[in-house]
């Protein structure tokens, strides 16, 4: 197993990757409800984030398969110490290769990366539903920073 930065070679796989976690997040919450053209949105999404300054996008690959992505972004945070967060806003592994470290390193990998671009603080952005991503973070140090509350009118 490889982790990595992505490549333009990529874009297809870690678009999928994407797409199912953002359908994973739906099965947890009604809410979040993905649409239609889900596949072009994660593309350009994935392509805006290829390269460029303040984000991260790792992949973790068997051979040519890519079996495992991590996104994350840098940002400001102008009222609190610490400063400067990495923002893990996507984070998908193929249910085939779970339960196997695969996310931990990944996170460790991302966390070490987001290190070196100044952040002093990672947080994840994860559906409140999604109890199997609640138990990941939190078995690695991960605690609630704040709650969102959402309801159609």
């Amino acid at each position: 197993m490889q982790l990595r930065h992505a490549k333009k070679e990529d874009l297809d796989a870690i678009s999928d990757l994407i797409v199912r976690t953002k359908r994973l997040n739906n099965e947890f919450d009604p809410l979040f409800a993905v649409v239609s053209d889900a596949k072009p949105r994660a593309e350009k999404y994935v392509q805006s984030t290829l390269g460029a300054p303040g984000h991260l996008l790792l992949v973790a690959s068997e051979g040519t398969k890519v079996v495992g992505v991590i996104r994350a972004e840098t940002r400001e945070r102008i009222f609190y110490e610490p400063h400067k967060e990495g923002r893990i806003t996507d984070f998908y592994i193929l249910p085939e290769y779970r339960r196997k470290a695969l996310g931990h390193e990944m996170l460790e990998r991302a966390s070490a990366e987001l290190k070196k671009l100044g952040v002093e603080i990672v947080v994840a952005d994860v559906p409140a539903q999604n109890e199997i991503a609640n138990r990941f973070y939190a078995k690695r140090g991960f605690r609630a920073l704040t709650h969102q509350f959402g309801k159609i009118p």
